[in-house]
């Protein structure tokens, strides 16, 4: 086993892959990616085109919400319908940081170390109820969430592309938990929840679940050479430099705010804008607008943040003071001219 890793097969660029893709075949591999969970996930088309935007920023996504609502569904359903490496892992107050980034085995026949890999090496993990497991164990994921590598013993082995941790929690206020500390908080791109469902959704739900998991008929409608081409054009999605500037502003703001004790970070920053790429391509738009920014700044932003002891007492949540921050923050007006910022005027005035 070398250095660079326990995955035997060489890593190869995008472009060796064939490049980015053609709008029309990355609307296809979308809509077919999206439409696939929904198979399982009924009537959250908003929060599954969010998690698959998260995917395609090559980001990580924390799902929080009440037990009961679907929050490992969706993550398995993500996971399920690409046809790449698969791990599972439940977070328990007894798991170990060895069960996740993996442990160094004796081998008496070779009388060398070697190295056994952890649940970590997959393109997609699914981390379950995060927040049971102690802090410790928590902190095992810190850098290869970052840097997509784990270093056991001096030596580092690099994780697969796509690498990504889809996490699911409960609240706080839940017992048996622990809170995720602000560095992790940070590494995810973004929190979403999944809520309960509407009437019609939920009476749909008893008769497709009623009689058999509909997760155990999905089949993968995507791979990972295909999830690497739709990433690499995300990546091309053009962002004029007075939407850069909005984004740098929106993050500055949350530092300035008298109602946060900590602000985002500029990881968050990046983040944003990079969500904000996968939104417009999903949306069929090869360019970013403000409102990209305006709709992802509370999933992006607000675990991030920190409120003030005052603002706590006012039962002010992080959503509720990002969302503020939004709305009196102004547009972006001044604008280079490009042929772009020209699509950017005629898109905004149509709004």
């Amino acid at each position: 086993m070398t250095e660079e890793g326990p995955v035997t097969t060489p890593q190869r660029t995008f472009d060796e892959l064939g490049g980015p893709m053609g709008s029309d075949e990355f609307a296809s591999s979308a809509s077919s990616i999206v439409t696939n969970i929904e198979q399982v996930i009924e009537g959250k088309t908003a929060t599954v085109r969010l998690a698959l935007a998260v995917l395609l920023a090559e980001g990580h996504l924390l799902i929080e919400d009440v037990p009961g609502v679907g929050k490992t569904k969706l993550a398995k359903s993500l996971a399920r319908s690409i046809d790449c490496s698969v791990r599972r892992i439940q977070f328990t107050p007894d798991l170990l940081p060895s069960d996740v980034t993996g442990v160094s085995v004796y081998n008496q026949e070779t009388r060398e170390f070697e190295f056994k890999p952890g649940a970590i090496f997959a393109n997609l993990v699914v981390g379950d109820e995060i927040n049971r497991a102690s802090p410790k164990t928590q902190s095992a994921m810190l850098e290869c969430m970052e840097e997509r590598q784990v270093t056991i013993d001096g030596i580092t082995y690099k994780l697969q592309v796509p690498f990504m941790v889809i996490a699911t929690q409960n609240p706080i206020e839940m017992e048996g938990t622990y809170p995720l500390p602000e560095a992790q908080r940070d590494r995810f791109t973004a929190r979403i929840a999944v809520g309960y469902p509407d009437a019609p959704s939920e009476l749909a739900m008893l008769d497709i679940h009623g009689a058999h998991d509909p997760l155990d008929d999905l089949r993968p409608v995507a791979d990972a050479v295909t999830v690497r081409r739709m990433i690499a054009s995300v990546r091309e999605v053009h962002v004029a430099d007075a939407v850069k500037q909005y984004a740098v502003d929106l993050v500055t703001a949350t530092r300035e705010s008298p109602d946060l004790r900590l602000g985002a970070s500029p990881r968050a920053t990046l983040h944003l804008l990079r969500t904000a790429r996968a939104v417009a391509a999903l949306e069929g738009r090869d360019y970013v607008l403000p409102d990209d920014l305006q709709t992802l700044a509370v999933s992006v932003l607000a675990h991030r943040i920190i409120p003030t002891a005052e603002a706590q007492l006012g039962r002010r949540t992080t959503d509720a003071l990002v969302a503020d921050i939004v709305h009196r923050l102004p547009l972006p007006t001044d604008r280079q001219r490009s042929p772009y910022d020209r699509k950017f005027d005629t898109d905004t005035r149509r709004r």
